[in-house]
């Protein structure tokens, strides 16, 4: 390795500088990398390995409620966005426009567009208006419903300021969109995919998260309540891990999605939607990380497993690579997690603090004197630890300590959050947490009013990032005006 590529490499200590840190992470880790495309990033094997595993486990958490999965174009209408006032209006400013077809060569040889679209199309910042316009053809009886559908797809915002997976023009999600005959059965979708992503996001990403409903002022455009997942970052900020809608009637009435009741009365149908986007992965990084380089929990991680062969001379190679064959083919036959074997040319050490950068939660260390005493060198990722095993047992230590670090990554995280998280109920209290670098969650009561909601952004740069469903706590005081209020929200600066 070059000097110029050591230097390069070199990883921001996140108490110096956290956003420095977080892009660092990505560089050596080989996640992502900026593109041509202002606001655009190229997610490279690594991050996508990461993407496909977030799908796979998605998509059959999505499929056992019976969702199924479609497409929908890229483009739509703008008079589709039209119909809906609120949505139109929370979307506008980030909507990206076509409004020219072809193009064709001018005098100095230079492209220009060849002529104006009849009507605009926006490129797809969401899918409501597009998708809800087929269900109004695919709906016309009780018996049609529920439709239950799921797009996997990318999506355009157009954004003034980027940062990798956390915020760009482009970025890959799931969109959810279904349609019932009941606004219970619609109330009960929206809850029960948030369960579905807080459950995938504390059993296989160890994020711990609250659940909560969003004010007014931060629902979706157009939602009748958006509920939410929220979960802490280490530099106390927190990011919006997925959000449902409940989104009533707003949408079928303007697009006619109707069917016919078994009383044979017209009625609009109830509809729901909701999301997880590759800003999770941004979660991922900024939860479990730490100086040395990405951290990976093992239900996540493209590679949960690495065996380093470690052989003296190059004859020595072939044989000891055969053994460890053997060994890797056992543990994965016995424990269902996929090993890698790292066969390249380099020196163990430089082997030992790649994989250690890329997050590998369980690295394997054997060489020709340990497989002569049929034993192995285990070392955790989360806690650097190193462990000698017998290789007779060692898929059940395997087993065993990929739940722990699983387990521990979780719990280190939930422990975090709880020592960030601070009770308030006096305004200079609120304001002197959020002065501080260390930010956090602040509960307070809030008596509802978006007055009061928007001086305290306007003075803290904190928003509500939900009312929580689950607080013991119902009586007591808005923090800004001292009316009664039966809620608190939970305050946080965010991404």
């Amino acid at each position: 390795m070059t000097k110029d590529k050591e230097k390069k490499q070199v990883i921001t200590p996140k108490s110096k500088d956290y956003s420095k840190w977080y892009l660092d992470i990505i560089d050596v880790a080989e996640l992502a990398d900026n593109s041509p495309v202002r606001g655009c990033m190229v997610i490279k094997p690594n991050g996508y390995a990461i993407w496909e595993n977030i799908q796979k486990i998605l998509d059959a958490m999505f499929k056992s409620r019976g969702v199924k999965n479609a497409y929908f174009p890229l483009f739509i209408p703008k008079n589709f966005f039209e119909k809906e006032a609120e949505h139109v209006e929370g979307f506008a400013k980030e909507c990206a426009v076509v409004t020219h077809h072809r193009l064709k060569l001018n005098d100095k040889k230079k492209l220009i567009p060849d002529g104006l679209i009849d009507e605009p199309f926006i490129v797809r910042p969401t899918s409501e208006t597009i998708i809800y316009t087929m269900y109004a053809k695919w709906i016309q009886s009780f018996r049609d419903l529920p439709v239950l559908i799921n797009q996997w797809a990318n999506v355009v915002r157009w954004e003034l300021r980027t940062r990798p997976f956390l915020r760009t023009t482009e970025f890959l999600w799931q969109e959810g969109h279904t349609a019932h005959a009941t606004k219970q059965e619609a109330d009960d979708m929206t809850l029960d995919m948030l369960e579905v992503y807080r459950e995938f996001a504390e059993d296989y990403l160890a994020i711990p998260v609250i659940k909560g409903i969003k004010s007014d002022n931060e629902k979706f455009a157009g939602a009748v309540y958006t509920a939410c997942i929220e979960a802490m970052m280490q530099d106390g900020k927190s990011l919006q891990a997925a959000t449902s809608h409940m989104l009533g009637q707003n949408f079928s009435k303007p697009f006619n999605v109707k069917f016919t009741d078994q009383n044979e009365n017209e009625q609009y149908a109830w509809q729901t939607s909701w999301g997880m986007s590759t800003r999770i992965i941004g979660a991922i990084i900024m939860v479990h990380s730490d100086d040395k380089g990405l951290v990976l929990p093992p239900k996540i991680a493209p590679m949960p497993i690495v065996i380093v062969p470690i052989w003296n001379k190059n004859k020595e190679k072939a044989d000891i690579i055969q053994k460890v064959k053997n060994i890797a083919n056992n543990i994965t036959e016995k424990t269902g997690y996929s090993v890698y074997i790292d066969e390249r040319d380099e020196r163990p050490g430089f082997k030992f603090y790649d994989w250690e950068r890329k997050g590998v939660p369980l690295r394997i260390e054997i060489g020709q004197r340990d497989i002569a005493n049929k034993k192995a060198i285990l070392v955790r990722r989360d806690s650097g630890e190193k462990i000698e095993v017998p290789l007779i047992n060692i898929d059940k230590k395997i087993k065993e300590l990929l739940n722990i670090i699983q387990s521990d990554l979780y719990n280190k995280a939930l422990k975090f959050r709880n020592g960030s998280t601070f009770e308030v109920d006096s305004y200079d209290d609120m304001k002197n947490i959020f002065s501080k670098k260390e930010n956090g969650f602040v509960y307070s009561f809030w008596c509802g009013d978006s007055n009061c909601e928007n001086k305290i952004k306007e003075e803290t740069t904190a928003t509500i990032r939900c009312i929580p469903f689950s607080d013991s706590k119902k009586d007591g005081k808005c923090i800004i005006c001292g009316k009664k209020s039966s809620k608190r929200a939970i305050f946080g600066k965010s991404y």
